[in-house]
Order: C-alpha cells, then sequence, then structure tokens
C-alpha cells in the first residue's frame, strides 16, 4: 500500500510539471523533431546530389534543385506492380494498310484485318494510328451504338455533320470543326448519326488516332464533344482526357444533356473508361493510378500505347519491367490490375515520348 501510495504520488507530481510546463515541452520536441528533420534531410541529399568536388550549386538555384531531385526521387519510389500481367503488343503485329490517301495501323481487328487475339480489351474496341494524305479523308459514313474519338498529333483534320455543306457551316461547332494538334473530337454514335473526316489541307498530312469503345447502353442520343488539350499540361503529368458521364448508366435525358463528366474537364463517355495522355521527357517517370478515382469496377485493364511521333527515337519502360519496353508504334496489355494500383511509365528514348493511357473495366 505504501509503495502504491509514493507512485501514485509521483505520478500527480509528474502531470503537474507537464500541465505547468506544456508550451515549453512543445517547444523543446518541435526543436528536437526539427533537428533531427535536418539531419535526415542533410543526409539524404547527400546522397541524392552527389555532386562532385570541384562544382559548387549556386546558393539561388540551391533550393529548386533540392526540389526537383525531391519529386523525381518520390516518382521513382513508386512499386512495381508484381501482381499486374503486361503483355507487350508490338508494332509489327498490328494490322496495316497503305492506301495511298489513307497509311492506317489497327491494334485491334478492323476492316478486312482480323486477329482474333486481338479483338477488344475491356470495353476497347479500336485503335487505329491514321495518317491521311492532304485533301483526302473520309467521305460521310455512318456510325451507331458505338463511342468513337480522335486524337490528334499533327496536321489538321476536319469533322462535318453529315447535314452541313462545305462553304455554309459557319463558326466552329460540334457539328463543324477544324481539329488540330491537341484536339480531341467525340462521338456518341447511339441510334445512328453521320458524318465526315477529311485532312482539307493542301500541303500536309494529318496523323491521329482514332478509337473506339463500346457503351454501356445501346440505343444512346448521337452526340458531339471536341475540347483542347494542351502539352504544357501533357508534359508534367497524365492528363484526364476522357471520363465515365458522372449520371452513369441510368442518366436522365436532362443529366445527358448537360453531360458532366466524373473529372472535370475531360469529354465525358458512355462507358466505364477513362483516357489520358502524357508527354515523357527523357529520363523522367510518370505514374498513372489505375481507374483515376472514378470507377465502381475493383478490376480494371490498361492499355498503353506509344504513338510514332518521334520518328522511332522515343521509348517507355512500364512497371520498371525490361520485358515491358515499347518503342514507337507498340502498346501493351495490362491486365491483373485494380483500381487504385500506380503503374509507373518512364521515358528511356532518345527524345521525350507521347503515351496514350486507356484505362478499362
Amino acid at each position: 500500500m505504501k509503495r502504491f501510495i509514493i507512485a501514485f504520488s509521483f505520478f500527480v507530481v509528474l502531470i503537474s510539471i507537464i500541465y505547468n510546463n506544456s508550451a515549453a515541452l512543445k517547444s523543446l520536441f518541435q526543436s528536437s523533431s526539427l533537428l533531427v528533420t535536418t539531419l535526415l534531410t542533410s543526409t539524404t541529399t547527400a546522397k541524392i546530389t552527389s555532386p562532385s568536388p570541384n562544382t559548387q550549386t549556386p546558393p539561388h538555384m540551391l533550393k529548386d534543385t533540392l526540389v526537383k531531385k525531391t519529386i523525381t526521387t518520390a516518382v521513382n519510389m513508386t512499386k512495381p506492380l508484381l501482381h499486374a500481367k503486361i503483355t507487350p503488343h508490338r508494332s509489327s503485329a498490328r494490322g496495316h494498310g497503305d492506301h495511298g490517301w489513307l497509311n492506317t495501323y489497327h491494334s485491334f481487328s478492323f476492316a478486312d484485318w482480323y486477329n482474333p487475339r486481338f479483338s477488344s480489351f475491356g470495353a476497347l474496341r479500336v485503335l487505329n494510328e491514321d495518317r491521311v494524305a492532304p485533301n483526302s479523308g473520309f467521305p460521310t459514313h455512318p456510325h451507331s451504338n458505338f463511342e468513337i474519338f480522335s486524337y490528334i498529333l499533327s496536321g489538321e483534320l476536319t469533322h462535318r455533320d453529315s447535314m452541313l455543306k462545305k462553304g455554309a457551316e459557319g463558326g466552329q461547332s460540334d457539328r463543324f470543326f477544324r481539329m488540330r494538334r491537341g484536339d480531341v473530337q467525340f462521338t456518341t454514335g447511339g441510334t445512328g448519326i453521320a458524318h465526315s473526316e477529311f485532312n482539307e489541307h493542301t500541303k500536309d498530312p494529318v496523323h491521329f488516332l482514332q478509337i473506339w469503345a463500346i457503351p454501356w447502353a445501346r440505343g444512346l442520343t448521337p452526340r458531339y464533344h471536341t475540347h483542347h488539350f494542351a502539352d504544357e499540361d501533357k508534359r508534367k503529368a497524365f492528363v484526364p482526357i476522357l471520363s465515365p458521364l458522372k449520371a452513369g448508366v441510368e442518366a436522365t435525358a436532362a443529366e445527358e444533356k448537360v453531360a458532366e463528366p466524373a473529372i472535370e474537364g475531360t469529354i465525358p463517355i458512355h462507358a466505364d473508361f477513362v483516357m489520358a495522355a502524357g508527354i515523357i521527357a527523357p529520363g523522367a517517370v510518370f505514374e498513372w493510378r489505375v481507374g483515376a478515382g472514378v470507377t465502381q469496377t475493383l478490376k480494371r485493364k490498361v492499355y498503353v500505347h506509344v504513338p510514332m511521333t518521334k520518328g522511332g527515337k522515343s521509348r517507355v519502360r512500364i512497371d520498371e519491367r525490361e520485358d515491358a519496353i515499347l518503342q514507337e508504334g507498340d502498346g501493351a496489355f495490362i491486365d491483373a490490375v485494380q483500381a487504385g494500383d500506380k503503374l509507373s511509365v518512364e521515358s528511356i528514348g532518345e527524345v521525350e515520348a507521347e503515351v496514350v493511357v486507356l484505362d478499362t473495366a
């Protein structure tokens, strides 16, 4: 009992000291934490920068240098997705047709090219990389029950609704749009539309990706959307371009008209599907969060494509894997991933690499 009273008295005194000196103790704790953080930062910085004895960083550049290296180090710490199955789809395995006015590559079965191994991937049905000669193009043709979008890589492509006559279009609109680098034109085929896509430029070819996705419902109301996505943003990180219609499968007519996407600033698509694009500098690593935080489906598939934009000088490595290095024109099937997984894409070529990500349920 005597020991208990002594221990209890000591405890009361200790509480009293803490209460009356809490500010001082807090200050002491913060000072100690700052000292430890400074020591750790100094050690880490020394390991990262490793300056040569004859090299000195000017004081005004020191802060920026440390920030840049810290960001790079953080990105490089992305852990490989050991559970992911990554299968390269080489450019040489794509369907190819050179029709003079059209030079086209098919990542998936299309037109008269069929390969049972490449029929679809989740909601992704078509990925064509097309080059169309000047004063040439696709005359008026119908579409129905597909989500169809064109991603312009270079040149100029004119979209014209079938009801609009050449010379009487007025200004740029969803029914008439002259697209250039960075523009994305999107069509919900739904119950049926007809349009033309033409390169009306007199000298330069147009290079673009045409992509089709399977919608979550048939018989939708046809609709067009056209947005621009700047290269300067794509050089910072993957930029979301398409995301699911926020109202979902049960959207009302009013919600369809508003057409609010799940990710602000993107084009809404009638599918559990996200598209993004990035331009990655040599040595840099971009990270893609599977599902982009908006999917309702845990199990995902991701298709990565490297367009042929740099004369064969760009290359990327996916998930730090030596057997997942892609050249221009290559793609990769990434399966057995889940929403929230972080997928790394590293640029390892001579020049920056343009990369398109197609994320589907």
